[in-house]
């Protein structure tokens, strides 16, 4: 006798949320704000149920409700996804050359990807041309701790970042997963060194991968580049030839961005 309860309680939660969605989907440059009677009629809901699902929004700043007229307009909320998915397909669209020219030079899988919710968030995937290839869909995400991209990422990050990544446990994928905070934050040292990152089946076994850095105008890492193949291919001696290349790329896509890239006496990168 329980479940039809849950299975009605559910159904009404997925309801409410088709009904926030309609809600905020209402509103247009004709339509700038919007009283409850006019939310409900358009959306065919009680005047309290429309009432309950704005007040809701309103809370977190999806919708603001005009204090003068009491109507509904859209929130600040909405402004700063849409800037941060903009921000996401500018990136995107910037790297696109680089990307390519990776791919084309290195003929293998080439990655870019941001770093999101303490995990790596895949935003352009260039696949390698040949029959045995990595692959990994656009809007996929994957491990920090064990990816050549995410340690890209994370190296530059903030110790209360890395700490968190280390108290949400480091899941070990294959027999060389780094799982211990120690050999973390040592690799992540290493990162920092040398300018880029390796995977050395640390994810996928029988895959090898390799990426670096990308900073916006402030400097700031903000994404990393990198590529991924077989080992069979993707040999310890060739991921030592090809790092110059993606650094390279990295570097180039960084330019995009705004930021200058030049060296100090140690041959570190450094902001000019």
């Amino acid at each position: 006798m329980e479940r039809p309860k849950k299975t009605s309680g559910r159904k009404a939660r997925l309801s409410s949320v088709a009904n926030s969605i309609r809600m905020i989907k209402v509103f247009s440059d004709s339509e700038y704000e919007m009283g409850i009677s006019a939310l409900a009629a358009r959306l065919g809901l009680a005047k309290s149920t429309a009432h309950r699902l704005a007040t809701t929004l309103v809370q977190y700043d999806i919708l603001e409700q005009n204090k003068e007229t009491g109507r509904y307009r859209l929130g600040l909320a909405l402004f700063e996804l849409g800037t941060l998915v903009r921000r996401k397909m500018d990136l995107a669209n910037e790297a696109r050359p680089q990307l390519l020219a990776l791919m084309e030079s290195t003929g293998e899988t080439v990655q870019l990807a941001l770093l999101d919710h303490q995990s790596i968030l895949y935003i352009n995937n260039m696949e390698s041309p040949k029959a045995v290839r990595s692959s990994a869909r656009v809007g996929s995400r994957a491990p920090l701790h064990c990816t050549s991209l995410g340690k890209a990422l994370l190296a530059f990050q903030s110790p209360e970042v890395v700490q968190q990544v280390i108290d949400a446990g480091l899941r070990r994928y294959t027999d060389t997963t780094i799982t211990t905070a120690h050999e973390l934050r040592a690799a992540l040292g290493i990162v920092r060194s040398k300018g880029y990152a390796v995977d050395d089946e640390e994810y996928e076994a029988g895959m090898r991968a390799i990426a670096a850095p990308v900073r916006n105008h402030s400097g700031d890492v903000i994404a990393a580049v990198g590529i991924t193949a077989p080992m069979q291919r993707m040999t310890k001696r060739n991921l030592q030839m090809v790092a110059p290349t993606v650094v390279a790329a990295a570097e180039a896509i960084s330019r995009r961005l705004g930021y200058r890239v030049s060296q100090n006496q140690s041959g570190r990168q450094v902001i000019d």
